[in-house]
């Protein structure tokens, strides 16, 4: 029996591909084995958007080879195509492979083990003009799914290593992301997650199609009952899209909107397309048209030359706006962007501080958030039964809420209207 296991590190978009992946291998006569089991080949789905994602991947790749040191590794992702020569001198190495060219990992890896070789064909990213179709059509959850529809970034944020790593942007074809919506709804899946890596820059390469015809033509799919957009800039939003998106009748009203910050002089270092005057503008869009939408967002703190002043405005705007939960990341220079060369780094404790202060801010207001749905009826798709409680079933609302609800029948798979009665930390406590 031939083995593989995988390990994946950084976001959504990863996720996908890894289980991608996992399916080239298993068409190919393999099986899928824990992380931690021995395995004939070990792959490492990397990421590269701090410097401590890059030293998870390494630590993975020598933990790997001490499991089993006859395994073939194959390194695939962000950090091999961002540093391939640093990955290529890692001992243990054997295929690398960067963030094209991942449909060939199978062949790839026997290739290696047969003649002995070390293989790297990590290419410059930045001339790849064409989608890369590697999609999933054995579905192992049953309840969401992630269906890809573009890949790399064309923003630059002084910050972020992804522009160089996953290259321009490139859409993927409207008839092939049908093609997979049809095939998961089949599958009996009734949301479907669009992802990306700027998923707002879907048809600005291609030109005769956009976003809005994405989420059009998925909705006609029988069977789809949800359509939940990924991270998104704010640039996006204006009152034709949301228009747009409320005829659909089919889109979920939670909008993971960046933000990064909520000082317009970060801003700008950060090479952020918006000031937070735009972003409260296409804010008030969204609860015009959806006046229950949760808006999640991420932050960064410590940013460098971020000033007191600058942290104690971001804390105010976040308090305004009202999200319905903040991710709160504190700042790691990555080499190779233009930030890490900023003067004004900041220490370290003063990040561990203002992270402290926002993380209970995004508390409050996500308590405040859940508060004001009691006695409201929303519409829940329940993903799974409750750890340790019988009878009783977990999901989420249309604006991204996880909700629960006590029920002698099996809700798995299905949507269903619950009323809110109370919360439990961050849960909805639910009756239908």
């Amino acid at each position: 029996m031939k083995t593989v296991a995988f390990h994946t590190l950084g976001c959504k978009v990863n996720q996908y591909e890894t289980e991608a992946m996992e399916e080239l291998f298993e068409k190919s006569g393999y099986t899928i084995v824990n992380e931690d089991d021995k395995a004939d080949i070990y792959v490492i789905n990397t990421c590269t958007v701090t410097n401590l994602s890059d030293r998870k991947s390494r630590q993975f790749i020598r933990k790997s080879k001490k499991i089993n040191k006859d395994s073939i590794i194959a390194v695939v992702g962000c950090y091999s195509q961002v540093s391939p020569g640093e990955v290529a001198e890692i001992e243990g190495v054997d295929v690398i492979i960067g963030t094209s060219d991942r449909n060939k990992v199978v062949e790839l890896c026997e290739r290696a083990r047969k003649n002995n070789e070390k293989i790297n064909i990590v290419s410059d990213i930045k001339y790849n003009k064409e989608f890369e179709e590697i999609k999933i059509e054995d579905i192992k959850s049953k309840t969401r799914a992630y269906l890809k529809i573009q890949d790399g970034c064309n923003q630059f944020c002084s910050y972020c290593i992804i522009p160089y790593a996953r290259g321009p942007i490139r859409s993927r074809r409207l008839e092939d992301i049908i093609k997979e919506a049809e095939k998961l709804a089949k599958a009996d899946f009734k949301e479907i997650i669009l992802t990306g890596i700027h998923v707002a820059s879907y048809g600005k390469d291609i030109k005769t199609t956009d976003l809005i015809d994405v989420i059009r033509g998925i909705s006609k799919v029988e069977g789809i009952e949800r359509i939940r957009l990924s991270s998104l800039e704010p640039t996006l939003i204006d009152e034709e899209f949301m228009k747009a998106i409320v005829e659909v009748g089919k889109v979920c009203d939670h909008f993971h909107l960046s933000l990064q910050s909520g000082s317009n002089t970060v801003l700008e270092r950060m090479n952020r397309k918006y000031t937070k005057e735009i972003y409260r503008q296409k804010v008030k869009v969204i609860r015009k048209f959806m006046p229950d939408a949760g808006i999640t967002t991420d932050i960064i703190v410590g940013f460098p030359g971020e000033t007191e002043s600058e942290f104690i405005e971001t804390c105010d705007f976040v308090k305004e706006i009202g999200f319905s939960r903040i991710h709160v990341f504190k700042y790691s220079p990555r080499k190779g962007t233009p930030a890490a060369k900023f003067d004004n780094q900041i220490e370290g404790y003063v990040k561990n501080e203002r992270s402290e202060i926002l993380i209970k801010i995004g508390e409050k207001i996500a308590d405040n958030f859940m508060d004001n749905l009691k006695g409201r009826r929303l519409d829940v798709l329940f993903e799974e039964q409750s750890k340790g409680k019988e009878n009783s079933y977990e999901g989420y609302t249309t604006n991204y809420i996880r909700a629960r609800v006590s029920s002698e029948k099996s809700l798995i798979g299905k949507i269903m209207s619950a009323e809110v009665i109370d919360k439990s930390n961050e849960l909805l406590i639910c009756r239908l």
